[in-house]
Parts: C-alpha cells; sequence; structure tokens
C-alpha cells in the first residue's frame, strides 16, 4: 500500500515541488459535520498546470487546498471514496467526483446535501467559485458509468469550460469575425472548443484554425474539428484581412503579439484562457487590436443558467459533451500510473511540455 502524500508545488516557482507524507490520512479524526475522502483517481493534463501558473491571481488555485509555507496543491479533476463520515444522508463507500488536490485524503464539510451531491462548506473556500465547490454523487449522476471514469475525469471539466467558450462567443455573434483562431490548438480545452465551433455551422459559427507545435500539426489535423491547422511559425500566412478572433490556450506573450500585430483592428475579439505555455512572458502591452480579456467560465455557466434555468442548462451541455466523447473515444489513448515517483514524472513532463496530446494520463494514489 502506498503511503499517504501531499504533492506540493512551490507557488513561486512552480517547476519547484516535493512529496512530503500527508498531513490528513485515514487516521485523521472528524468533526461532526465533517466527512473524509480516499481519492481513487484523477487526471492530469495541461489544465492542471493552468491552475499552478494562475495560482497567485485573483482566480486563487491556490485557496482551494492550502498548504504550510510557500507550498501549494494543485487542484485536479476525479473520484474520491467516503471513508470516514459524521454527516447525515452521505455514507461510507459512496463515490464522488469533484474536485480534489494531489492528496491521498481530503477532509470536507458538506453542506446542502442532497441526492444529486453537495457543496463544500469549509470557511477556506467560501470566497471561491461554487462551480469548483460541489461535489456529484456518482450512484445519482446520469453521465456515470464506471467504464467511463477516466475519461470523464480528462474531458468532463475541460470540455465544460470548452462549451462555454463557444456558447460565449456565438452569445456574442461571434464578433462578428470570420474565422476563430486557438492557440495550444492540441489542449484539451482547445479541441473540445474547436469541435463546438466546428459542429455549430447551422448557427452561423466562423472557419476554426489551430496553432500548434509543428511535431503536433498532423495529429490535430487528423482531428477533423478545424478549418486549418499551421504552426507558430507561419502565423505570418494567415490573411490578415479576414476578421478574427483569438482565443489564447497557450499563454505566450509572444503568440499573443503575433496575433495582434498580425491581424491588428481586423482582430475583433482576444481572450485568455489557458496557460500551457506557462513559462514564457505573459504580459504584453500595447498591443493593436482589443485589449486581451480573461475568460472565466463559471461566469458564463452562471449567466445561461440564469437565463435558461439549471434544468436546460444540463440538458444542452450534456447532449454536447455525448457528442463529444463519443467522437474522443476514438482518438484517445488512456495510461494509468500509480506511486509518487511516477507522478513526479509526469509532473516534470508535464511541465517541459513533453506530453503526446493523444495520451490522456490518470494517476491513481
Amino acid at each position: 500500500m502506498t503511503q499517504a502524500f501531499d504533492f506540493l508545488v512551490d507557488k513561486n516557482n512552480i517547476e519547484t515541488f516535493e512529496v512530503h507524507p500527508a498531513l490528513v490520512d485515514q487516521t485523521h479524526t472528524l468533526q461532526d459535520g465533517e466527512i473524509l475522502f480516499k481519492v481513487q483517481s484523477f487526471a492530469f493534463t495541461a489544465n492542471n498546470i493552468t491552475y499552478a501558473a494562475f495560482g497567485n491571481s485573483h482566480l486563487k488555485y491556490w485557496d482551494f487546498f492550502p498548504a504550510s509555507d510557500n507550498w501549494g496543491r494543485i487542484p485536479v479533476w476525479g473520484f474520491a471514496d467516503v471513508v470516514a463520515s459524521k454527516v447525515g444522508g452521505i455514507s461510507v463507500g459512496e463515490r464522488f467526483y469533484g474536485y480534489y488536490p494531489m492528496s491521498s485524503y481530503l477532509v470536507v464539510q458538506p453542506a446542502k446535501v442532497s441526492a444529486a451531491g453537495f457543496m463544500d462548506a469549509a470557511n477556506h473556500r467560501s470566497h471561491l467559485s461554487p462551480i469548483y465547490n460541489y461535489y456529484m454523487r456518482s450512484s445519482s449522476d446520469p453521465a456515470y458509468s464506471p467504464d467511463l471514469e477516466n475519461l470523464q475525469s480528462l474531458f468532463r471539466p475541460l470540455f465544460m469550460t470548452s462549451f462555454l467558450i463557444e456558447d460565449f462567443l456565438q452569445d456574442n455573434d461571434y464578433f462578428g469575425a470570420d474565422c476563430i483562431i486557438l492557440s495550444s490548438a492540441s489542449s484539451k480545452t482547445a479541441l473540445g472548443a474547436a469541435f463546438q465551433i466546428y459542429h455549430n455551422r447551422a448557427n452561423g459559427s466562423p472557419r476554426v484554425i489551430g496553432l500548434t507545435s509543428a511535431s503536433n500539426i498532423d495529429f490535430v489535423h487528423s482531428l477533423g474539428c478545424y478549418d486549418q491547422v499551421l504552426s507558430y511559425d507561419d502565423i505570418a500566412q494567415l490573411d490578415a484581412a479576414q476578421k478574427a478572433v483569438f482565443v489564447d490556450m497557450a499563454g505566450s506573450g509572444q503568440i499573443r503579439a503575433k496575433i495582434h500585430n498580425h491581424f491588428g483592428n481586423n482582430l475583433t475579439y482576444s481572450c485568455s484562457v489557458g496557460a500551457s505555455h506557462w513559462d514564457t512572458d505573459r504580459s504584453v502591452d500595447n498591443l493593436p487590436g482589443p485589449a486581451p480579456t480573461l475568460f472565466f467560465a463559471p461566469a458564463q455557466a452562471q449567466k445561461r443558467t440564469q437565463e435558461w434555468g439549471q434544468d436546460k442548462f444540463m440538458k444542452v451541455s450534456g447532449a454536447a459533451w455525448a457528442r463529444f466523447i463519443k467522437d474522443a473515444t476514438s482518438w484517445i489513448e488512456i495510461e494509468e500510473c500509480s506511486g509518487t515517483d511516477k507522478l513526479s514524472t509526469l509532473y516534470k513532463d508535464m511541465i517541459a511540455g513533453s506530453i503526446n496530446p493523444k495520451v490522456g494520463h490518470i494517476f491513481k494514489p
């Protein structure tokens, strides 16, 4: 049995990490109103590096699972089982999908407990976005299947962001653009957004252009959800006379500057979503065209929930999820690993950007 651990990252230099014995393990004594989770599995993707890169920003990703001193615990999406409970309506052995730390165990304080799940009411999470504080009971989740747990961990949170990006763009008539340009086009969030845009032509969606590294061009093109795929070195080949929207998944100031300088005032909207190129300079001032805006998915989710109601929002996003996951199963390769040595190697590879985009990584503590 693997020793319970906490995977800790230096909040000011995310290349530095340490694996520590867990502060919370199976012997933890619960207070009334608490449950103890044993983390069973979680996905680790470029999205988690984005959480770390923006950990100190107003998004406050480090605040979800505090650690000591300058260390932080990166949030991940996955499944955990209840191994101890002092909460009515939540039983030992139940499985929940949600937001966990890169750790073996987690204590939460469930509130608003229902058949579907609960909210963590811990004080340190009260100022954070509710979408990240909800834990979904697998036995009541209509989209849950034991055989699809890995795919759910890998894609469900990312695809919801993808869905909301496209929905936001459509909600704004795609800002009058002839094309939507996505950087880090091989990332799972970009692929989901491209899939949504490409398959929404009936609603007038523009052409989709993917920017990626030269080594990933063939893979990205093979997926069939981009009208055009170019390397970052070939941005100058794009038709600068067309109206364009830039959705920045890479977070590279250099790439953003190339796009803004190339299109100038024909760039009708520019937003930042991720930071897969976390180690490049993200701050570029005085660019031509619109000022880059940070896209915050929970805000669009809240807007649509208020306009449509929760049931319609879940129905529409659920139908989109079902279409996407059917497509994704045709190309994704799942690799599972266990042991903190393997997790450390995976983290270093993800930081270095040397991950095969065809592969989805699942860690089992």
